[in-house]
């Protein structure tokens, strides 16, 4: 089949293209992100191959299937960024990579979560200046410490077994138990005991109406002075101004971030040449205990060769039958 493949990075080309040689589709690359403005690139193909800042509302959904798209094939677990109903409704199957490499997550969490306790980066800067002061760099054991997951899905599941290998206490918070998590001594709770009970809280749920600012001002009143707080899941999970609030009192003593609810003005593009707009976001790069990444959690070998194979298997399924097994479905809305 002919598939426009959205926001394409060079390393999406060389993963979709390796892949691509055991599946034949007719792959045609645009770095442009799909949206309102740019419908007109995209018109005219059965599959779009899009990425989580491409944006598929009800609008361009409408201008595209009038065009004959048949299939947005999802490079990623998420799919906020689709309105779900709107593709029911035209009949556009949707579907997403589920499970490409939750342990590439899950490490990149713990990368976080490490050097924002032993401030490794402060230190590699100071170093850098020939200053060998270790004022300021105070950081304490994992071993011990009661961390909060919330979301126990495969992510979540591969934090906790790194963590359990640091002698961590493990709380979780989620819909559904996950067994494997249980086995592992993780001990399910309701948000307030995570909240009240935790030295660090890490964020693996999906964004829907429920999660969406899951973390706002009142949660974070509720969680321990001084928290350890991280977010590799969605970025709209948190209420940034909330969070900007909770730093400067020193309610959250540190944050972590991989993913940021506006993210889709700067990740993924180099704007270093460029004044950044977007005050909230300078905001909280002022404060010596914010790590952000730019949305890499996933980005290693063997997820972007995951999400290749298993996004090309999405297209010749739905080619073949009409239909894939990961298909977005209103149950997953829930």
């Amino acid at each position: 089949m002919k598939v426009a493949v959205c926001s394409t990075q060079p390393y999406d080309r060389e993963s979709l293209q390796a892949a691509n040689a055991a599946f034949g589709q007719q792959l045609v690359f645009f770095e442009e992100r799909l949206s309102t403005k740019t419908i007109a690139l995209f018109a005219g193909y059965p599959v779009l191959c899009a990425f989580v800042n491409d944006r598929l509302d009800a609008e361009v959904l409408q201008a595209l299937s009038d065009q004959g798209l048949r299939l947005v094939a999802l490079r990623c677990a998420g799919f906020n960024n689709v309105d779900i109903e709107a593709t029911q409704r035209l009949g556009i199957c949707v579907a997403r990579v589920p499970a490409y490499s939750p342990h590439s997550v899950a490490e990149h969490t713990l990368a976080l979560m490490l050097a924002l306790n032993r401030k490794t980066h402060r230190a590699y800067n100071r170093i850098r200046d020939g200053n060998f002061s270790l004022h300021g760099l105070l950081g304490f054991e994992l071993r011990g410490r009661t961390v909060g997951i919330i979301g126990t899905g495969r992510i979540g599941q591969a934090v906790a077994e790194i963590l359990r290998g640091f002698g961590c206490n493990l709380l979780a918070y989620d819909i559904a138990q996950n067994p494997a998590c249980s086995a592992l001594g993780v001990n399910y709770v309701g948000l307030d005991a995570l909240y009240r009970d935790s030295d660090i809280i890490t964020l693996h749920c999906p964004l829907n109406q429920q999660t969406r600012h899951l973390i706002d001002a009142a949660a974070l009143a509720r969680m321990r002075r001084g928290v350890m707080l991280l977010n590799t899941s969605r970025g709209a999970v948190v209420d940034t101004a909330a969070v900007i609030g909770a730093l400067k009192s020193g309610q959250v003593g540190y944050l972590g971030m991989d993913v940021y609810e506006q993210e889709g003005d700067l990740f993924f593009r180099n704007l270093s040449e460029q004044v950044i707009q977007d005050d909230i976001f300078e905001r909280l790069l002022t404060f010596p205990n914010v790590l952000i990444t730019g949305h890499q959690g996933f980005f290693t070998t063997e997820a972007l060769a995951s999400i290749a194979a298993t996004t090309l298997e999405n297209i010749r399924n739905f080619e073949q039958g009409g239909q894939c097994q990961n298909e977005v479905t209103r149950a997953l809305l829930r």
